[in-house]
């Protein structure tokens, strides 16, 4: 157990004093220093206390950050491996997204963090690591998940069966974990242990903190939050019982290969019809290459929209000039467009046009383009978008499962030796 003066410090003390630092665990041919535990610590207990949920026993609660920083340590050293990494401009990219989302500069958001008592640079390699294990789970599990037509079908029809709702449900969950082939003594531990947690639910004890305290998930310092879920994005291991819940309910005792798992309905809600704002517009896009230069593709834009606006149809000159061969042959026509389905400059450059006017011509990743606004129009596209979020959902189930197993496994196969505890 760590010593009392350093648990006071973690939990009590505002200072957060610098110890000596010591090696606490072995993750295969890495180290876990106590001063990592305790930043780590420092940084979830003012995220805890945020959201108001009481932090678990000492002892508990350092077991879960530290479990929590194996894990860590082991996604981090498999991406090292398939050689996932991340340039500091995505990360500073993604970090002023943060500020901007918070409705502030980078500047005023690092304020902001220090007065909270949180350390920018912790926090910055802390974004940069989320990351990264962010594209390891998508290149080691997301992009190899196929969904077919059919899948979606099936989806589709076994939500129109159980009354077609798009319902979506806020979920806290605990996990009591159990292992593989688990010997009677550890079957009878972790059974102790979830008859203490339904006694404590039942007593009225808050969910969030007995969570946060008893719960192996990977979430139970997030009190067990799950966020919202639509139906297709559930566990297959609740799919059929969350739905019957009641808000503010319970389920009862869910076993699947993890452990003992209880569920709790915090809030539901229905989905609304999904209208969206198209766009109907042509371009020309004349493309740089060895030959072509910005100068070049610049000035024959240019040339081309001054006879447009000497009275030269568009269409023919994008059949005959534009580099976009598919829209070319439509004479630059691109059809009906969702918003999103453009490049950020494109559609920026759009957004600005009246009906039947012309864009300066401008630059993208593409190369350069002149667009023609034709109309626009507000569309129900129920039917792609219920397509599109099922394929999400399923996409987001099966995701969740293989991560929840993929780790496990990678915990399993792993030598981690904890020292000092």
């Amino acid at each position: 157990m760590m010593r009392f003066f350093l648990l006071s410090l973690l939990l009590i003390s505002s200072a957060w004093a610098q110890p000596l630092d010591r090696i606490i665990a072995v993750v295969d041919d890495e180290v876990i220093l106590e001063s990592e535990l305790i930043e780590a610590a420092k940084t979830i207990s003012l995220q805890m206390r945020k959201r108001q949920v009481s932090l678990p026993p000492q002892d508990v609660f350092l077991s879960q950050v530290l479990e929590r920083l194996v894990i860590k340590k082991l996604q981090m050293q498999f991406a090292a491996r398939r050689g996932i990494r991340l340039a500091d401009e995505d990360l500073n990219a993604s970090i002023q997204q943060i500020a901007a989302k918070n409705n502030m500069s980078l500047t005023q958001f690092r304020a902001v963090l220090e007065r909270d008592g949180f350390d920018y640079n912790t926090f910055r390699e802390s974004i940069r690591e989320d990351m990264i294990i962010s594209r390891l789970n998508k290149v080691q599990i997301g992009d190899k998940i196929v969904i077919s037509d059919r899948e979606i079908d099936n989806f589709l029809a076994t939500q129109e069966m159980q009354g077609g709702g798009e319902d979506a449900y806020r979920l806290q969950h605990i996990l009591i974990n159990v292992p593989e082939s688990p010997t009677p003594e550890e079957l009878q531990k972790a059974q102790t242990k979830l008859d203490k947690v339904q006694l404590m639910l039942a007593q009225g004890g808050d969910f969030a903190e007995i969570a946060s305290g008893y719960s192996d998930g990977q979430n139970a310092l997030e009190g067990g939050e799950l966020g919202w879920r639509t139906r297709g994005e559930l566990p297959s291991l609740f799919s059929k019982v969350v739905p019957q819940l009641a808000v503010s309910e319970v389920s009862d005792v869910l076993r699947s290969g993890s452990g003992f798992h209880l569920v709790k309905l915090v809030e539901k809600k229905s989905q609304e019809t999904h209208m969206v704002k198209q766009t109907h517009a042509s371009h020309i896009l004349i493309k740089t290459n060895d030959i072509v230069s910005d100068e070049d593709a610049e000035k024959r834009l240019n040339s081309l929209r001054e006879r447009i606006e000497n009275g030269e149809d568009f269409a023919e000159l994008a059949r005959a000039h534009s580099d976009d061969m598919v829209s070319a042959i439509r004479g630059g026509s691109l059809g009906w467009a969702t918003p999103g389905t453009m490049v950020p400059e494109f559609e920026q450059q759009m957004a600005a046009l009246a009906d039947g006017e012309m864009s300066p011509v401008f630059k993208s990743r593409y190369g350069w383009h002149l667009i023609l606004m034709h109309e626009r129009r507000e569309q129900n596209m129920a039917e792609e978008y219920r397509r599109s979020q099922a394929r999400e959902q399923i996409h987001s189930r099966k995701m969740a499962e293989e991560v929840e197993n993929w780790l496990r496994q990678l915990r399993d196969e792993a030598y981690v030796e904890y020292r000092n505890l």
